[in-house]
């Protein structure tokens, strides 16, 4: 039915669908009824009913009068229905034409010229990637090193991903530990594995990074977060690709919930404070590199004053190098004092 809207839609199902079981359990609406008035409250329902079809005033014009709603809902449902289907096939009529288009640049003596490497900048790089990414055939590798991600970021990142994992793409991704703690990871990491993917944690920190069937790879520009640098030069990518290796094949499952590989992750984060301390980053530094705030990364450090009964900073130094702690995974808690 031409006109009807998404708002409409709410009304609906907020207003306007409750005021017809009311009026079907009435019987019928009185054309006076104070409820349909101009300016009265349930005005907008109303005139949503009669634009719907659903009631019609009777032979007399005294009341209104419920109708079946079988009989408007073919009217209001196939036509949504037919202009989705012709927007999907539009759709996919468009991206044949820039596939095309993306083919012929690739051989032209313009994208030669333009070098192995691609600046993006702010708003153009997501519709890049997501271009890329509807272009890949084999292989996703992606490193996110800080879950600090929108909601809406993660939505979206989630329909891509899942677009390329159905047409059977294989994905490995890697977050930091800290990533565990985000809700829309979770749910993220939660779709994506459930169509094949797999994702791990890593306690150290490393650069955003995505490859796309090991041949372009999209890093961040050393000087600014919002310039994106597209690499096609195969010997970097190649060796972007063996660093993502090394990294995957250390990390953990993100799906494992077991007790231990929960305490080795926690004892990965302590060693990582623990460096980050005797290397003396600020703290600002020694947060991001855990991806986490710099309030988690104080009580990281407050926790590590109480492991060794140390009342400063200083102390808590001085401690840990009588001991011999270097911030190692197998460095084990002090004995009691």
């Amino acid at each position: 039915m031409a006109g009807i809207a998404p708002e409409d839609r709410e009304l609906f199902e907020n207003e306007a669908a409750a005021f017809y079981e009311q009026i079907l359990g009435d019987g019928s609406l009185a054309v006076d009824d104070p409820r349909i008035a101009e300016g009265a409250a349930g005005r907008a329902a109303f005139d949503l009913l009669v634009e719907l079809g659903l009631i019609q005033l009777d032979e007399a014009r005294t009341s209104w009068r419920p109708l079946d709603p079988s009989t408007v809902q073919g009217r209001v449902v196939t036509p949504l229905g037919t202009e989705g289907a012709q927007l999907i096939a539009e759709s996919a009529r468009w991206a044949s034409a820039f596939a095309a288009l993306n083919q012929s640049w690739r051989r032209s003596p313009i994208a030669n010229e333009a070098g192995p490497f691609l600046y993006l900048h702010g708003d153009s790089i997501n519709p890049y990637l997501t271009s890329l990414v509807s272009e890949a055939e084999d292989e996703l590798l992606t490193a996110q090193p800080q879950a600090a991600r929108s909601a809406k970021t993660v939505a979206e990142a989630a329909s891509r991903d899942i677009a390329a994992l159905k047409r059977g793409l294989k994905m490995r991704t890697i977050y930091q530990h800290s990533a565990r703690r985000h809700s829309a990871t979770h749910k993220y990491v939660a779709q994506v594995t459930q169509h094949g993917a797999e994702v791990r944690t890593l306690d150290e920190f490393f650069n955003r990074m995505i490859v796309v069937d090991r041949r372009v790879a999209l890093i961040p520009a050393a000087d600014s977060l919002a310039t994106a640098v597209v690499v096609r030069e195969p010997a970097i990518v190649a060796y972007l690709v063996d660093v993502f290796e090394r990294a995957f094949a250390r990390g953990r499952s993100f799906s494992s919930g077991e007790q231990k590989v929960m305490q080795e992750i926690a004892t990965e984060q302590r060693s990582m404070t623990i460096r980050m301390l005797i290397e003396g980053h600020a703290d600002a530094v020694s947060a991001k590199r855990l991806g986490v705030s710099p309030r988690t990364y104080a009580g990281y450090v407050a926790d590590l004053k109480d492991e060794y009964e140390a009342e400063s900073r200083f102390q808590l130094g001085y401690i840990m190098g009588q001991l011999g702690i270097a911030g190692q995974e197998d460095d084990a808690p002090p004995p009691p004092r």
